[in-house]
């Protein structure tokens, strides 16, 4: 496996979403991460999918909804209509993550399952041949900049030993000093934001991060 990135634009300046948006995807991202918050789920309340629809058009990186919110299915097909190829739940706000995969895979998309860092890794376990993607909270849900928590690496690494070949996505505290070790406890795909826009640029920013997981490979 090599490592993916998805920077997020939770931590950009909403005014500048565009030029944002559009540094990131003229950085050979692999995927652009969307902080959905809908102030249920999580305290805040960010943006929906018609903000998404209208940064499809700046670049050719896929796109995947992260859906902090209390129904997710709810708004499925409005994230798939903007433009994403991803969608992403959260498995503690819903008693059938199954049902939920099968259900954006009936609308061909991938379909991530996300869990809180109170949350056991085991309640993935039964969706692993599901799932396309698990999603590891690494900071506590709903703000940008906070840090990593460590113990949560090792639901990466229990998740990683059942599932060799699947996607696991760490999201929160990522930055050079912190990806060698989710790297190494078999994570591949990364988010990235308030460590992104305090970088010179995006780039250099993306190429640091790359240089700390082959210094660990």
């Amino acid at each position: 496996m090599k490592p993916m990135f998805a920077p997020s634009i939770l931590s950009c300046d909403p005014s500048q979403f565009r030029p944002a948006v559009k540094e990131i995807l003229e950085s050979s991202v692999d995927w652009l991460h969307f902080d959905v918050m809908d102030g249920q789920f999580v305290p805040p309340i960010t943006f929906g999918a018609d903000l998404v629809k209208s940064l499809r058009t700046l670049g050719d990186a896929q796109f995947e909804a992260h859906l902090m919110t209390e129904t997710p299915d709810a708004h499925f097909d409005a994230f798939i209509a903007a433009g994403c190829t991803r969608v992403i739940f959260h498995a503690e706000a819903t008693h059938h993550a199954h049902r939920l995969c099968q259900a954006l895979h009936e609308r061909d998309v991938q379909a991530g399952v996300a869990i809180n860092p109170a949350t056991p890794v085991d309640c993935l376990l039964p969706l692993v041949g599901t799932m396309d993607l698990a999603l590891i909270m690494t900071v506590n849900p709903g703000w940008g900049g906070q840090r990593l928590i460590e113990e949560c690496l090792q639901k990466v690494r229990v998740l990683r030993e059942t599932a060799p070949a699947l996607d696991i996505e760490v999201d929160g505290g990522i930055d050079p000093t912190t990806i060698g070790r989710a790297w190494e406890a078999g994570a591949n795909v990364f988010v990235t934001g308030s460590y992104l826009m305090r970088a010179p640029s995006v780039a250099a920013g993306l190429d640091e991060l790359r240089a700390a997981c082959s210094s660990r490979s």
